[in-house]
């Protein structure tokens, strides 16, 4: 199937590459992108040939957060009607292991896509965030509890209700990110985790994931 807004790639190793790619607007997630997305993803998840998912943007932005220019006409009802957050569900309840691979901006809604990952690999020039706070909203897509689980309380509450970006680096030392490699060589680190993982049986592969995040959302929070 054809997209506008991301770009699809199936390897022969049993790997796909989502892509996002709106890179004049920094891969900001508006309705399209995020429903061409999920339609990717929930296909991928069906097709037996596909072992691991990689999500990524281009070496400038995962992706910057949400569309704003497209949000802000709307009113409260008319965004609870949209039920917009319907899309990050069927994300979440892909079997298949997703890496994002993460380079530059990851802020807002690209930070909380990064996080429903199983595995974040960013270079050395990524930035996270939640700047949300400085418009005055939250993070809507699960950042107040990803967050929270991935680098404790504290310094999630730190980071949301200051909305200040935060380095690779750091998110590193949190463990937020599995590994940080150079810019130049980000995604092709990914593509060897997601080689390595797809070699795997792929029914214990999925029955490791979903086992690791029931004990990770049921006795962490």
């Amino acid at each position: 199937m054809s997209y506008e807004t991301i770009l699809v790639e199936r390897k022969d190793s049993g790997v796909a590459i989502v892509r996002l790619n709106r890179p004049k607007v920094l891969n900001a997630l508006n309705r399209q992108l995020m429903g061409e997305l999920r339609d990717a993803l929930e296909q991928l998840d069906n097709d037996e040939a596909v072992k691991v998912i990689v999500i990524t943007g281009n070496e400038r932005a995962f992706a910057a957060g949400a569309d704003i220019k497209e949000m802000a006409p709307k009113g409260a009802i008319e965004m609870y009607l949209e039920d917009q957050f319907r899309t990050w569900d069927a994300i979440r309840r892909v079997r298949k292991p997703l890496i994002a691979a993460v380079s530059g901006y990851a802020l807002g809604g690209g930070a909380e896509l990064a996080m429903m990952c199983d595995i974040i690999i960013a270079s050395d020039t990524a930035q996270f965030g939640q700047p949300e706070i400085k418009i005055g909203v939250i993070p809507g897509a699960g950042g107040t509890q990803w967050l929270p689980r991935l680098i404790g309380k504290s310094r999630a509450m730190e980071l949301i209700l200051t909305g200040r970006m935060f380095s690779a680096k750091e998110a590193y030392e949190w463990g937020l990110v599995s590994k940080i490699v150079p810019a130049e060589i980000y995604l092709e680190e990914a593509l060897k985790m997601a080689e390595e993982i797809a070699s795997m049986p792929p029914v214990a592969v999925q029955l490791a994931k979903e086992a690791i995040n029931y004990a990770y959302q049921s006795f962490i929070m």
